[in-house]
């Protein structure tokens, strides 16, 4: 037998034992979303009630979701790998809110409306652990979110309680920081404060950060919504903060004006005119922005996917897409942008993923807003969508 023979023996007995799952019919979002060449898309998960938000993969490599106004838990199995989700099990339920999700040393962390739990199964049941008691109540922003940092201490987001105005628990409009117990790291900026409210602060002035990751450089970068009710152009949206320990990041009194990329911090923030009295030299400017009200939402490194090359290095930003927009001209589109990053740095910033919305639609009326992203492990990157209640994997298939 030739060795050309004999590699089509082998191929063959391949096919037979792990057969090659046939390419997924087009549906409802591969004939809507726009990708770059070589990339598709399909509905992983639909009729998700309760509004998906933030998701994370397991130790047994399956997705969890949380369901925002459900209450619920969620994992999304894919144990044949057809690249659809089996079935939809509920792993925790009657929830308040819940949000953030992240798996940490075994234990599945959930931030509500006013705590951080734990989930753990045991013996085929899950067993939850309240960790941090006690957060600012669910008004205003209502959604928290969580992240294990590369210190291993517990970072979350909440959001402010009004649009615009100082807050009246200094918690909000804040990345808070915790050890894993949910006990007080002695490291922290503010551990010594009077206010022992302060004391969980890592960083403030942000309004609304609703994701947030690190580089491979160690910073902290978190996605920031800017304040509403300054019109279709102000304040533009920081798309990319670097968040600083014990920094002030501006909100409600400043902001970073400009688009694109703020190197060396050239622009510096500036009053919201609604203010007076603050010196906003002392606050610290966004890294890079965009138009107002574009609503960046979740975000993810693509270094565990099997993207491309050049696409692998790169930062990926949901946008919800505008509601405080007046003029049909200016409506921000819901879609995925992808940041290359060169030197640390987000150079500059190119549409990934769109067509959830039809042209002259604002983003509350179209067909999905994507929020969530996260890649999974089988390195495709999976997208969550709160209006319209599924879950989408992206991957690439070749050109």
């Amino acid at each position: 037998m030739s060795p050309l023979q004999r590699l089509g023996l082998a191929l063959l007995l391949l096919g037979v034992f792990f057969p090659v799952q046939p390419p997924p019919t087009p549906d409802e979002a591969a004939r809507r979303i726009r990708l770059p060449p070589g990339f598709a898309i399909q509905i992983f998960a639909e009729n998700l009630e309760g509004a998906p938000r933030m998701m994370s993969v397991g130790p047994d490599g399956q997705l969890y979701v949380t369901l925002l106004y459900g209450g619920q838990v969620v994992r999304l199995p894919d144990r044949n790998r057809d690249g659809r989700a089996d079935r939809v099990e509920v792993i925790a339920d009657n929830l308040e809110l819940p949000h953030g999700i992240e798996w940490h040393r075994g234990g599945l962390y959930v931030a509500l409306g006013h705590a951080v739990v734990r989930l753990q199964e045991v013996g085929g049941r899950w067993i939850l652990q309240t960790v941090v008691a006690e957060l600012p109540g669910p008004s205003g922003h209502f959604t928290r979110t969580l992240h294990f940092g590369p210190d291993g201490k517990l970072y979350v987001s909440v959001g402010s309680e009004t649009n615009f105005g100082p807050e009246r628990d200094p918690r909000r409009a804040a990345i808070l920081r915790f050890n894993p117990d949910g006990s007080l790291p002695e490291d922290n900026p503010f551990a010594g404060d009077p206010d022992p409210r302060r004391r969980v602060l890592w960083a403030e002035g942000l309004r609304n950060s609703v994701d947030f990751t690190w580089t491979p450089r160690g910073a902290l970068w978190a996605t920031h919504n800017g304040t509403d009710h300054l019109g279709d152009d102000l304040p533009p949206e920081e798309v990319i903060v670097e968040v600083q320990p014990g920094g002030f990041h501006g909100w409600p009194y400043c902001y970073t004006p400009g688009q694109g990329l703020n190197l060396k911090a050239e622009r510096s923030e500036v009053p919201d005119p609604r203010t007076e009295g603050f010196d906003c030299r002392k606050a610290i400017p966004a890294l890079f922005t965009a138009p107002a009200h574009s609503a960046p939402l979740g975000l993810t490194w693509s270094h565990r996917s099997h993207f491309p090359a050049e696409y692998r290095e790169s930062l990926y930003v949901a946008y919800h897409g505008s509601l405080g927009v007046q003029d049909p001209r200016k409506y921000r589109d819901c879609k995925i942008e992808r940041f290359v990053v060169q030197n640390g740095l987000p150079v500059r910033a190119e549409v990934f993923a769109t067509g959830w919305r039809n042209p002259g639609q604002m983003c509350r009326d179209a067909w999905g807003r994507p929020v969530g992203l996260v890649i999974g492990s089988d390195g495709a990157m999976y997208v969550s969508d709160a209006k319209g209640g599924r879950v989408y994997r992206i991957w690439y298939r070749g050109r």
